[in-house]
């Protein structure tokens, strides 16, 4: 009974610490405040100015490059998805299965580390990836319902364009490969597919996580159960300095992750070797407020 209460009680004390240090998403009113200068300089949302700067840094030709990733990827996805039918066996069905959830679980790690390296590391002042690679990761901590205001090209882009040389060497190998080759293969093509169909919606499910009105019930649903990321469940990341909870396409991940201390220990490891503190560039871009 004690123990249970004790649970409760630092449930308690969890969520409201979340509810109190990230965004109110679900409030309309796009920032939260519990003090006078908060209310004049806001923590996050859209009137942040370190956000207004970041947002536009968004350039005609970054739109170009996410324009023809998508398609590109969308045409592979499509030939291979055929490819795929075509040499399926029914007897496989189970090995299909077990790709599905084998490429899930890859693709949740793979968004964790490309995230967690993004948020904590390098500065949009870099070269070519700064202001068109890590200026959406910075933009989102400092207002998190902007991901909810971009289109399908400008939230998915990087992410298919990730899958492309896969997808690209898998149509290739289709059309070069005899069956039987196709055949002795047909598990890890079955893998490596799915996991640039989850890698690719990442961000999709991400924008969800971040959705709280209109959303469809089957989207819901799938939250709900913790098929995809749940809303809750990534609102632990939003509490500053964002140091946690970085697997973003389930979230199963997270929790084993945070037991294990996995981040806090690879960032001690390159702080020992480089000097370098995680999550510099991201605290700066937060201070710009007016």
């Amino acid at each position: 009974m004690d123990f249970d209460m004790g649970l409760s009680a630092c449930s308690a004390v969890k969520d409201r610490h979340i509810l109190e240090n990230s965004m109110l998403e679900d409030d309309p009113n796009e920032n939260s405040a519990i003090s006078q200068e908060q209310k004049n300089l806001p923590r996050w949302g859209p009137h942040h100015k370190g956000a207004q700067e970041l947002a536009q840094l968004y350039s005609k030709g970054k739109r170009s490059q996410e324009t023809v990733c998508i398609y590109t990827c969308i045409i592979l996805m499509l030939a291979n998805f055929c490819f795929i039918l075509r040499h399926f066996q029914i007897e496989r069905w189970t090995t299909v299965v077990f790709a599905a959830l084998c490429g899930i679980i890859t693709a949740d790690f793979a968004s964790g580390f490309v995230h967690w390296g993004a948020d904590s590391w390098c500065s949009v002042d870099l070269p070519v990836i700064g202001k068109n690679f890590l200026r959406p990761f910075r933009e989102h901590h400092i207002d998190p319902t902007s991901i909810t205001r971009h289109d399908f090209i400008e939230t998915n882009g990087d992410n298919f364009m990730l899958t492309i040389p896969c997808l690209g060497r898998m149509f290739w190998d289709f059309l070069t490969k005899s069956n039987e080759e196709v055949q002795n293969n047909f598990s890890w093509t079955c893998y490596l597919f799915l996991l640039a169909i989850f890698v690719s919606m990442t961000n999709q499910i991400h924008k969800w996580s971040h959705t709280y009105f209109g959303l469809p019930r089957w989207v819901v649903w799938l939250q709900d159960h913790h098929i995809i990321l749940p809303r809750l469940h990534h609102r632990i990341h939003h509490v500053a300095p964002h140091e946690t909870y970085f697997c973003i396409t389930t979230g199963w991940l997270n929790w084993p992750l945070e037991k294990i201390q996995f981040w806090p220990f690879l960032e001690w490891v390159i702080t020992y070797l480089t000097g370098y503190k995680p999550r510099t560039d991201d605290f700066k871009w937060a201070q710009k407020r007016a």
